[in-house]
């Protein structure tokens, strides 16, 4: 079997932060991802599944433990951005309709 380069490990992770972020950027019914806990429990589980993909990978030494944590770190931050994006988004369609 090939060994697998830190390179390649980590294009990997990032692969799957990726999918993470496009399926709240995906989601076309934005009410949803503000008020609809399904859709938050899918997002805690597949950050969920992610850190433990960096575990692993720490663990057997292919990443480092400082960068898992960035890449977990941004992941967060970025999906904090669209939330509040999102929530910024509602808002203002939410007082539209009060007119």
């Amino acid at each position: 079997m090939e060994a697998i380069s830190p390179e390649l490990a980590l294009d990997l992770l990032y692969e799957e932060a990726d999918r993470i972020k496009m399926l709240i950027k995906n989601q076309q019914n934005h009410l949803c991802i503000s008020h609809c806990k399904a859709f938050e429990e899918v997002v805690d589980t597949q950050m969920y599944g992610l850190s433990r993909q960096v575990s692993f990978s720490t663990r057997l030494g292919i990443i480092s433990d400082e960068t898992g944590q960035q890449l977990l770190g941004d992941l967060e931050r970025e999906l904090n951005q669209l939330y509040n994006e999102i929530y910024e988004e509602n808002k203002v369609t939410e007082k539209g309709k009060e007119v």
